[in-house]
């Protein structure tokens, strides 16, 4: 018989940077979940992708016990990387503050397969290019 699931928690949290500090002690701290067991699985499994921003989907049961799945990085942080930037323009569409090649974004777009949704490849690189677009990033050939 199944475990009977408790709750469902969402995080984004740094590679291999997991710690019981806000916002991942209170988070999990309010469902009962041993958060020094979570760091260390979190660490051991991300210790190989250091300061990446790796969404986290943590599935509380009844007993208190949890099992978590990783997602790829946002697309937003892949686009960052890529076009050398700190952070995102302030005023999209007004101030283009990067560029991004249409191979770049294919290439971001072919990692997020997985996590998208949708089966077109076509569809996916339209949905980097969206987020490249108010992000301030300019598309180029």
């Amino acid at each position: 018989m199944a475990k009977e699931i408790s709750a469902k928690i969402k995080l984004q949290i740094s590679g291999g940077q997991a710690n019981p500090a806000p916002p991942i002690g209170p988070a999990l701290g309010q469902h009962g979940v041993n958060i020094m067991e979570f760091c260390k699985q979190f660490n051991e499994k991300t210790k190989a992708r250091p300061g990446e921003v790796l969404p986290v989907v943590l599935t509380v049961y009844k007993d208190k016990s949890f099992t978590f799945i990783l997602k790829t990085p946002p697309v937003a942080s892949a686009l960052k990387k890529a076009a050398g930037l700190a952070k995102a323009s302030g005023e999209a569409g007004r101030h283009v503050i990067g560029k991004v090649t249409r191979q770049q974004v294919l290439e971001i777009a072919r990692g997020k397969m997985e996590d998208l949704n949708t089966l077109k490849i076509e569809s996916a690189v339209r949905m980097v290019e969206g987020s490249a677009r108010s992000m301030g990033l300019e598309i180029v050939a």
